[in-house]
């Protein structure tokens, strides 16, 4: 019995991302937060139509067959559509309100870049987002992140700021916590552009995304057909 209220009260990690394709600057990130903060269960949300970028350029069900075959080399990730079931703009708000049904009690972590931070104030119903779970941000070791918040963010940042992470699984929701991880300079928009130019681009990224997913691109043709910078955003 004490097994199964523990497990209803662990907390849920939470990376979103459009994975267009995923590669291990997603899937180490994700896998660090988990080891750092000792996390069960930690899941891997894919958009489905993303509010604040272009449209992903592989198909939904693309972009979730690479992410399973990812998962063959980090098991202890779990795959949750929901945003693309859903259909609409995949706000992260909707999400978390649909998880926290499930959830009543379990403590919910958002996991984001220090980037996405810096653009929380332009996230739909951005606020409600601290009612619904903690705010986990990754960032490069030595980084000053409350230098550059915008001014909408900074009373946020101050009143809700921990160092402490037990402070995550003492509630649900409502936290911000820094977890410093190590810097993966790897980008999708890159690895796009690369795979675009054909053999000698696939040759390029090799290391950058587990071979079954850079196998799965090249037996499916995906991103072939890009052919300008801004095609390849």
């Amino acid at each position: 019995m004490s097994s199964g209220v523990g497990a209803a009260t662990a907390p849920i990690g939470l990376l979103g991302g459009t994975f267009d394709p995923v590669h291990y600057g997603h899937l180490r990130l994700a896998d660090d937060i988990r080891r750092a903060l000792a996390l069960d269960d930690v899941r891997l949300i894919p958009a489905g139509d993303p509010p604040h970028r272009n449209a992903p350029h592989a198909a939904a069900v693309d972009r979730l067959a690479m992410l399973e075959l990812a998962r063959d080399e980090f098991p202890q990730l779990a795959i949750d559509p929901r945003e693309i079931r859903r259909g609409g703009k995949s706000y992260s708000v909707l999400t978390l309100e649909e998880l926290r049904r499930e959830n009543a009690a379990r403590p919910l972590l958002w996991i984001v870049g220090a980037d996405a931070l810096l653009g929380l104030p332009r996230w739909h119903r951005w606020r409600e987002i601290f009612d619904l779970a903690h705010l986990v941000v990754a960032a490069r070791p030595g980084i000053a992140l409350d230098a550059a918040l915008p001014s909408a963010l900074l009373p946020e940042w101050r009143s809700r700021l921990t160092v402490d992470p037990s402070r995550l699984r003492a509630r649900p929701a409502g936290t911000i916590y820094r977890q410093d991880v190590t810097p993966q300079p790897i980008s999708a928009t890159a690895i796009r552009a690369e795979l675009a130019r054909g053999p000698d681009g696939v040759a390029a990224v090799r290391g950058l995304l587990p071979d079954s997913v850079l196998a799965y691109i090249d037996r499916n043709g995906l991103y072939r057909a890009l052919t300008s910078p801004q095609d390849a955003t």
